[in-house]
């Protein structure tokens, strides 16, 4: 089953596992907040093709713990 992201419109944004078929369903809010859940697209860096590869930059230190260009990102 795939992973699907919801966001609701205060920026909350959560993740559930479903089935295809019910990917665009309603979506209860999972803290009763009665807050409105819709699916939005993810983005996904997988490779050197992906524009999170083509756009990462070391300023100072990344998130991938290398400093300065160390990753070769």
């Amino acid at each position: 089953m795939p992973i699907y992201e919801y966001e609701a419109k205060d920026g909350t944004v959560i993740e559930l596992l479903r089935p295809m078929a019910d990917a665009d369903k309603p979506v209860t809010d999972p803290d009763g907040k009665g807050r409105e859940f819709t699916r939005k697209h993810s983005v996904f860096a997988g490779g050197a093709s992906s524009s999170a590869a083509s756009t990462h930059v070391h300023t100072g230190g990344c998130g991938c713990g290398k400093p300065g260009g160390g990753c070769g990102r």
